[in-house]
């Protein structure tokens, strides 16, 4: 009689690893090819530190105290900063979540409200953000809204387009041949959307979800810019395009320290999906 031995703690972990490294070697190869092309183009072309300051430059100025050498590092700093964004565009991508998710199901119960306000749903993202971002912070500032509310408002702005489509077209992913077997068991309106039409949505949700996720860090960074706001990525962006002839580095870091963030949010909104998604 044979028995099957479970794999002791470690050795799952060891896989666990295993399987996490191999999948982070094609980031890394590209992290390693874009370090090398953008150290390479400088030796190849010729570009000046003024327009395309080395990598080493950018690490150091990491580590260059703010506020004349009396601050904190300008790493620090800008972690600060990026965190504070980062929290305006989580708000932002919520509200807009629950927007995006209430209309998807407001018109695929009733059509004709999808015939007509879809237009103006689509219409919505055609003008620039830019455009928008300013009348949103000024208008809410006359009202007497705090700053932070006009840039949850732009976050969500972004956010809730995606979130309508991906979730629209999931709630309608279900197969004929699904929905006539929850008929044959009398099952209700509620209790095909809750067995069959959301489960079937979820991958569509996800994978719009991850596109709001971006879309909400720009929103934020966006409205950070003429709200006035003392905190934000953007502000760190403003300063630093400012001082930028007497050091480049420091916008470059910025730039991609808000990179970052949108990776971040993304990877979370990845992270949820393996939990909640089965596949």
């Amino acid at each position: 009689m044979a028995y099957s031995v479970a794999p002791s703690s470690s050795v799952r972990v060891r896989t666990v690893m295993v399987t996490a490294g191999r999948r982070m070697l094609p980031v890394i190869g590209l992290v390693a090819a874009l370090l090398l092309i953008w150290e390479g183009s400088k030796l190849l072309f010729g570009i000046s530190d003024q327009r395309l300051p080395h990598l080493g430059d950018i690490v150091a100025t990491m580590f260059t105290r703010t506020q004349g050498g009396n601050g904190p590092l300008l790493l620090v700093q800008m972690l600060i900063n990026a965190w504070a964004t980062l929290r305006v565009a989580m708000g932002g991508f919520f509200i807009g979540g629950l927007l995006g998710f209430g209309l998807a199901l407001l018109f695929m119960r009733m059509p004709i409200l999808e015939r007509g306000l879809m237009p103006y749903v689509i219409g919505s993202q055609t003008v620039p953000i830019l455009a928008i971002a300013p009348m949103v912070v000024v208008s809410l500032g006359r009202m007497g809204a705090e700053p932070w509310v006009a840039k949850i408002f732009v976050a969500a702005y972004l956010t809730f387009f995606p979130v309508t489509i991906g979730m629209l077209r999931g709630l309608r992913s279900a197969s004929p041949q699904s929905l006539d077997l929850m008929r044959s068991y009398a099952a209700s309106s509620l209790q095909t959307f809750w067995k069959l039409r959301l489960p079937a949505s979820l991958p569509y949700l996800f994978a719009s979800l991850k596109i709001a996720a971006s879309a909400s860090v720009i929103g934020a960074i966006v409205a950070e810019l003429p709200s006035g706001s003392s905190e934000g990525i953007g502000v760190m962006i403003l300063n630093a395009a400012q001082f930028y002839n007497s050091r480049p580095p420091a916008l470059y870091l910025a730039i991609l320290v808000a990179g970052l963030i949108g990776v971040v949010f993304y990877g979370l909104v990845a992270l949820a999906e393996r939990l909640i998604v089965k596949r």
